[in-house]
């Protein structure tokens, strides 16, 4: 069992994941510039007003944007392995926790599964004109992979994070991905129809 520095946030990180960070408090500059020194990681944990969730991600700093004469930072950190929190304990400034490696079950999503999230993935790259890449064969982190690169809001990213089947991942996936489709191409209906006539068909007319 590991122990590893913990930073809860109000975010989730997917293995994966690469997000820019802003470090002010100065318990987390000591804890970031220990991972920076010793190119090490620390755990990214979500946490809300319901508390700290039990099941995180391992962090690694990918990239010092800037250094501020304060102490501050900006950073870009990549998500690694995902953990499961067994004890959370008091540190100099900061806590860190027992952990475990979360492990996912032998249950891969199917070929057909995996093709309908990408295809989805693309319809809504194109309907709302985003330039992002579409992952390569990520294997079992395909969920992963295409969900980070989605603004989820963060129970449904923990959703996913705590989910040891890759099967139930891209299902999930699908169907998240499914309504964001019908909902942008929703709204380009709407604001064509706005444009030629200045009448709105009300959903479900």
């Amino acid at each position: 069992m590991d122990e590893i520095g913990l930073f809860p946030l109000g975010i989730v990180l997917l293995p994966t994941e690469q997000v820019p960070l802003h470090i002010f408090e100065p318990r987390y500059r000591e804890l970031i510039s220990q991972c920076i020194d010793d190119e090490g990681e620390f755990g990214l944990v979500f946490a809300d007003e319901d508390g700290l969730r039990a099941i995180g991600t391992r962090a690694s700093v990918t990239e010092v944007l800037e250094r501020f004469d304060d102490g501050r930072l900006n950073i870009v950190v990549e998500g690694r392995e995902r953990f499961r929190l067994v004890e959370v304990n008091e540190g100099t400034s900061f806590h860190t926790g027992a952990i475990e490696p979360l492990v996912d079950q032998l249950d891969p999503a199917d070929e057909a599964s995996r093709e309908r999230a990408l295809e989805l993935f693309r319809r809504l790259v194109e309907l709302t004109g985003s330039e992002v890449e579409e992952p390569a064969d990520e294997g079992s982190q395909l969920s992963f992979a295409l969900a980070a690169r989605f603004e989820f809001a963060p129970p449904v990213k923990q959703e996913l994070l705590q989910s040891t089947s890759e099967r139930l991942r891209v299902e999930r996936l699908c169907e998240l991905l499914e309504g964001a489709v019908e909902l942008v191409a929703r709204r380009e209906e709407i604001a064509a129809r706005a444009q030629t006539n200045g009448k709105v068909d009300p959903p479900g007319s």
